[in-house]
């Protein structure tokens, strides 16, 4: 374990009865706090699952349809199979996770170094063209499917690690800011690696103007689009793109070790562990629960109202608005903005309540959502309209994670003899985000497809040009507005969740002075 300072438990020494039960107390309130090297090992643990994310979200789109050449309906299969199981899975994982057993490394520890060396070798694959044609979409399909199943793994158990640090509400606030930073830093990592090294690898596109003529009524040529460039091939992005996967994996591996190394799961952080309850007995308990099925129906539209953006703003930027050479660096504006609004959504939460930071933040979003779509091809304006969406993007990655707690915690207080389920509350959250994802990539890339989308195409037609204007802009709008309209009878405000977080440190106070008597009659 990594020497981090304040995570060592103090010694109780030789003293008068009278200063005993100070000592103990004293005890008793340190060993819930957490170090600023705990919160950084646990932060940097939520970085390969968005470096992952944000290469597959924004880049394997366009990398199935114009470097592995599949055509739209299979990349659609691909897409959708690889998000559906992925969300299938987390629910399973949770459920699975909840029944596991203490080990010497913790409940959640294990799940979590056992799944990375796989994980990482079946991302490597993903990115890899087989050198055959027929069964090409099966190859996707499988190392996509078995990917996803690793990291689900890996981040539903770090998801419910939030809860086993500690018990503070307080420090557990300030390790998922922490833990926010890394990952906004880690999605735009995902996007400078990805982005950056296939960027300088970016085949040619083909100009098939007479075939468009032949097939389409409406044409839009634009500028813009680079065919001179013939000294990279497509074999050359293909080797970008391994290369880029490679070193996406050494990352997640080291992720991996510093948050094993640097991270000590507290048993007592959750209290006694309930009977285990049976798959659907999850299901039925957590979604029955209202202000749960509340939340997570609310950030269910908000998540697919982002996704769509993110999943087709690559296309956008290379079709729509012409900057094919450019869109790897208008990404990486926006996560640049985000890493750096993650603060100031830090300090407004805790200013103004988690629960109109959200309606702040997230309807932020729409503003700039619709000025992205009017632009007529002015790079410097598009990256100014980029920079400040970053800041609705990071209110959107923060603000669900920082409320998942406290939806835990009311739990607890209305449910006082069931506890330790803390991973299925986790999961499903995570099993609708991704089913989202899913339902996101495989409808947008049929859109494509019946659309007329031309695989690497210097020019698309008008009705692919408007798909991809109601993909990134039309319908997220709406999504958003459905809703933070569910969000609305979210019953937890602030004062809600400061009563709760009063009657669960009540009784852990009880249950530390039960223990503090304990110790003294064990040492006298």
């Amino acid at each position: 374990m990594l020497s981090c300072p304040g995570t060592k438990r103090p010694q109780v020494r030789a003293l008068p009865l009278e200063g005993l039960f100070t000592v103990l107390s004293v005890e008793h309130e340190g060993k819930h706090k957490l170090s600023v090297c705990n919160k950084i090992c646990y932060a940097i643990g939520g970085a390969p699952y968005q470096i992952t994310a944000s290469a597959l979200g924004f880049f394997l789109q366009i990398y199935l349809l114009d470097v592995a050449q599949l055509n739209p309906s299979y990349a659609s299969i691909i897409l959708f199979s690889g998000r559906a199981w992925d969300a299938l899975t987390d629910p399973t994982v949770g459920f699975l996770v909840s029944r596991s057993p203490w080990t010497r490394f913790g409940r959640m520890m294990p799940w979590i170094i056992l799944s990375t060396p796989l994980a990482v070798i079946s991302y490597f694959l993903i990115w890899y063209v087989p050198p055959f044609e027929d069964g090409k979409i099966f190859w996707y399909i499988f190392f996509y499917c078995i990917f996803q199943t690793l990291q689900t793994c890996f981040h539903v158990p770090y998801s419910a690690l939030t809860m086993f640090i500690t018990s503070e509400q307080k420090e557990r606030d300030s390790a998922t800011a922490y833990r926010m930073t890394v990952e906004v830093f880690g999605i735009l990592l995902g996007t400078a690696i990805q982005g950056q090294i296939v960027g300088m690898a970016n085949a040619p596109c083909l100009n098939r103007t007479e075939g468009f003529m032949a097939n389409h009524t409406n044409f839009t040529a634009f500028a813009g689009q680079n065919e001179s460039d013939h000294s990279i091939t497509l074999q050359h992005t293909r080797d970008a793109y391994m290369i880029a996967s490679g070193v996406v994996c050494v990352i997640y591996v080291l992720c991996a070790v510093v948050l094993s190394a640097g991270v000590r799961e507290q048993r007592e952080a959750v209290g006694i562990r309930s009977k285990p309850v049976s798959f659907f007995e999850g299901i039925k308990m957590v979604m029955g629960y209202g202000p749960y099925a509340k939340l997570v129906m609310g950030f269910l539209f908000t998540s697919l109202a982002f996704m769509l953006l993110e999943g087709n703003f690559a296309l956008f930027c290379s079709y729509t608005l012409g900057f094919r050479d450019d869109f790897q660096n208008i990404l990486l504006v926006i996560m640049i903005s985000a890493t750096l609004a993650i603060p100031f959504w830090q300090w407004f939460l805790t200013r103004f309540g988690k629960k109109t930071a959200t309606y702040v933040g997230i309807l932020s979003a729409v503003p700039f959502m619709i000025l992205v779509v009017s632009i007529k091809g002015n790079l410097i304006v598009t990256y100014v309209v980029c920079f400040f969406s970053g800041v609705a993007v990071a209110a959107a990655l923060l603000l669900p994670w920082s409320m998942l707690p406290d939806v835990v915690d009311d739990f607890k207080v209305r449910n006082p003899n069931t506890t330790g389920h803390e991973a299925i509350f986790y999961s499903f959250y995570v099993f609708f985000t991704k089913f989202a994802s899913g339902i996101s990539l495989g409808v947008s890339t049929l859109s494509l497809d019946f659309a007329g989308y031309v695989t690497r195409g210097c020019h698309q037609p008008d009705e692919v040009h408007l798909t991809l204007k109601m993909l990134v802009s039309g319908a997220p709008v709406i999504l958003i507005f459905i809703g933070l309209a569910i969000f609305y009878t979210y019953p937890i405000n602030e004062k809600r969740r400061k009563g709760n977080c009063k009657i669960l440190q009540e009784i852990r106070n009880d249950e530390d002075s039960e223990s503090d008597s304990t110790e003294v009659t064990n040492m006298i």
